[in-house]
C-alpha cells in the first residue's frame, strides 16, 4: 500500500511538472490565453504569479492586477509579486496604491535601489517631488550606477535651472554609459537653458550622430550656433532639417534669424514669407520680423502694415502694439494721428505694461503740447 502510495504521489508530480513544462513552453512562446489555461489547472503560487504576467503581457491590465492582489493576498513573502504589481499601478496610473506598495517593499529591504527607485516614480507621479528625491538620492547611495535614479535627480535639477549641481549627476551618468542619449540630451540642454551655447553645441551634435535626428535637436544645435556666431554651421543645420520635413516653419525662422544678423536682408525676407506660407497659426512673429525687416530698409509704410499684423495675430501682446505706435509716430506727419495711437495704446495696455506706459505717456504730452503750438 506505502508503494502505491508513493508511485501514486510520483505520478502526480511527474504529471504536475510536465504540466508546468507546457504552460511555461506556452508562455514563453507568446501563446499567452493557452497559459493560462493551462496555469489556471495547477492552483499553485507559481502558477498564478505566471497568470498575472500573461493577463499583463496581453494587455489585460484590470484582469493582471487582480490576479497580483490575489497572489499578493496570500504568498505575503513574495516580493516579486509585490514588485510587479507596483510597476503595473504605476503603468495604469494607480499611484497611490504603488506609493503605498513600494514604500511597503522598501520597509521590508531598504537596500534595494530598485524599490526606492519606483517608490520614486510613485512619488513624482503623486507631484510629490521632495520626497521622490529623497527616494532617488537613497537608491544612487546604494547603488552609484543606478542610471535612471541619476537621471530623475539631475532632470530635475535641469528644469530647476541649477546647472552646477545637474551636472554632477549627468556627469556621473554619462561615465557609467557615455552614449545614453538621455543624459546627453540632459546636458546639451542644461548649457542651452543656463545661455552656454558653446557648450551646448559637442552634447547636441553627438545626439545627431547617435541618431537622434529630432526636430528639437536641430533647432537647439542651430540656435546654438547662431548664438555662438557660427552662422554657417547655423544655416547648415536649420537646411538640414528642411531636408528632413519641408514643411516646418520653425527652420525657416531660424534661417531668418541668422540672415538678418548677417544684414541679408532679401534672404531674411524669403526666409519668413517662407515660414508664412508653411504655417496655419499665430503669426506675430514672422510679421514682426518683416516689419522690422522694412524698417531697416526705411520702408516705414510696409512696416506699419506688418507690425498692424502682428498686432492682430496677438492682440494681447503690449509690445506688438507699441511697435505699431513707433512706426506710426515715425510714418504719420499729422501729430492728431500720431497722438490717436498713443491713446489707444494707453486705453489697451495702462494697467498691463506700466513701463510701456509711462513712455508712452510722455509722448502723449510731447504731441499734444506740438497740436497745441500747431493750432496757436
Amino acid at each position: 500500500m506505502r508503494f502505491v502510495a508513493a508511485l501514486i504521489t510520483l505520478v502526480g508530480f511527474v504529471a504536475t511538472a510536465q504540466s508546468t513544462i507546457a504552460a511555461d513552453s506556452l508562455y514563453a512562446t507568446g501563446d499567452y490565453s493557452a497559459a493560462i489555461n493551462a496555469y489556471a489547472k495547477e492552483g499553485t503560487a507559481k502558477a498564478g504569479l505566471q497568470i498575472a504576467r500573461a493577463y499583463n503581457a496581453i494587455g489585460n491590465y484590470d484582469k493582471s492586477i487582480a490576479q497580483y492582489e490575489a497572489v499578493v493576498a496570500t504568498e505575503t513573502d513574495l516580493q516579486i509579486a509585490r514588485l510587479e504589481l507596483g510597476k503595473l499601478y504605476l503603468k495604469t496610473g494607480h499611484y497611490d496604491e504603488a506609493r503605498k506598495l513600494f514604500t511597503g517593499l522598501v520597509s521590508v529591504n531598504s537596500a534595494n535601489p530598485e524599490y526606492l527607485y519606483y517608490q520614486g516614480e510613485a512619488f513624482r507621479e503623486l507631484d510629490q517631488e521632495v520626497s521622490s528625491l529623497v527616494a532617488y538620492k537613497k537608491a544612487i547611495a546604494l547603488d552609484s550606477t543606478h542610471l535612471r535614479s541619476l537621471f530623475r535627480v539631475a532632470k530635475y535639477l535641469v528644469v530647476e535651472r541649477m546647472p552646477s549641481d545637474a551636472l554632477v549627476y549627468i556627469n556621473k551618468g554619462l561615465e557609467i554609459y557615455a552614449d545614453d542619449v538621455a543624459m546627453i540630451n540632459l546636458k546639451g540642454l542644461n548649457y542651452f537653458n543656463n545661455a552656454q551655447y558653446d557648450k551646448a553645441i559637442p552634447p547636441f551634435e553627438r545626439l545627431l550622430e547617435l541618431g537622434e535626428e529630432k526636430e528639437h535637436m536641430y533647432l537647439k544645435l542651430a540656435y546654438s550656433y547662431f548664438k555662438d556666431w557660427e552662422f554657417e554651421k547655423a544655416k547648415k543645420t536649420y537646411k538640414a532639417l528642411l531636408q528632413l520635413d519641408n514643411s516646418l516653419s520653425k527652420p525657416y525662422n531660424g534661417l531668418g534669424e541668422v540672415y538678418l544678423k548677417e544684414q541679408k536682408l532679401d534672404s531674411a525676407e524669403i526666409n519668413y514669407r517662407i515660414a508664412i506660407e508653411v504655417q496655419d497659426p499665430i503669426l506675430s512673429m514672422e510679421y514682426g520680423a518683416l516689419a522690422y525687416i522694412a524698417r531697416q530698409r526705411k520702408d516705414l509704410k510696409t512696416a506699419l502694415e506688418f507690425y498692424k499684423l502682428a498686432y492682430e495675430e496677438d492682440p494681447s501682446s503690449p509690445m506688438a502694439y507699441y511697435q505699431v505706435c513707433t512706426v506710426a509716430d515715425q510714418y504719420y506727419k499729422d501729430p492728431k494721428i500720431r497722438l490717436e495711437y498713443y491713446e489707444n495704446f494707453q486705453k489697451k495696455f495702462k494697467k498691463k505694461h506700466p513701463h510701456y506706459s509711462e513712455t508712452v505717456k510722455k509722448r502723449i504730452i510731447e504731441l499734444k503740447e506740438e497740436i497745441h503750438f500747431v493750432t496757436n
